[in-house]
């Protein structure tokens, strides 16, 4: 099978070049273009789910062998999340190469945090068996690069320090309300204003509703602090 021109410039991207390119074609499949003679790549999500969980475990092992369980966990999570997934995807252009039903290219598929996460997982199992653990190990190592090294900033959760701190102080828990949510469907816009039992309140926008969240407890925790 021949891949179009459009994968073979994707691979290049990627930093592999598949033998067997029907699998980096039911990768890029979503379920919404599925027929009885086309996989979508929702197999391929589940098995590279794993396998970027294993990569990830391994290399924070390496990357601080002195760190206790307690300090990985949130390092991890921070780096196999659904939003870093989607990040690395808009990094290499896995949007623009996705296989979707009407529907979906409609309602901007090709932007959804959601469905670019799941791909890139797909496509990290579509590399995995492929060529194997090292070639998958290999791409993936390459595309996160410097979010490894850098991931302790993006694994503290201001939401958690910002109850941590207000509980610590015998009060409730912060309160998180949609303010207002605006733009297309397809591309949404969230306001979310944090509320204190002291009174206080901050905001924050953003394109879905935990890092609005999380950026509005970020912003509280500045004014606290």
């Amino acid at each position: 099978m021949k891949p179009s021109s459009e994968l073979i410039a994707f691979q290049t991207r990627l930093g592999h070049t598949f033998g067997r390119p029907e699998l980096l074609v039911r990768a890029v499949t979503h379920s919404s273009m599925s027929t009885p003679n086309r996989d979508d790549n929702q197999r391929l999500e589940f098995l590279g789910d794993r396998v970027l969980g294993l990569v990830m475990a391994e290399a924070l092992l390496e990357a601080d062998k002195g760190a206790a369980e307690g300090k990985l966990a949130p390092r991890f999570n921070a780096l196999v999340r659904k939003e870093t997934c989607a990040d690395v995807a808009r990094q290499i252009g896995l949007g623009d190469v996705l296989k979707l039903g009407r529907s979906e290219m409609i309602s901007g598929g090709r932007r959804k945090e959601a469905l670019l996460g799941d791909a890139m997982e797909a496509v990290i199992a579509a590399v995995y068996r492929d060529a194997g653990f090292d070639a998958a190990k290999h791409v993936i190592l390459s595309l996160w690069g410097e979010r490894i090294k850098t991931v302790e900033a993006d694994a503290r959760d201001p939401k958690t320090t910002l109850q941590e701190a207000v509980q610590a102080k015998g009060s409730p828990p912060p309160q998180y309300v949609e303010v207002s949510r605006d733009g297309p469907d397809h591309a949404p816009v969230f306001t979310i204003e944090v509320r204190l039992s002291s009174g206080q309140t901050a905001r924050a926008t953003a394109g879905n509703k935990r890092q609005a969240e999380q950026a509005a407890a970020k912003s509280m925790l500045e004014t606290l602090s």
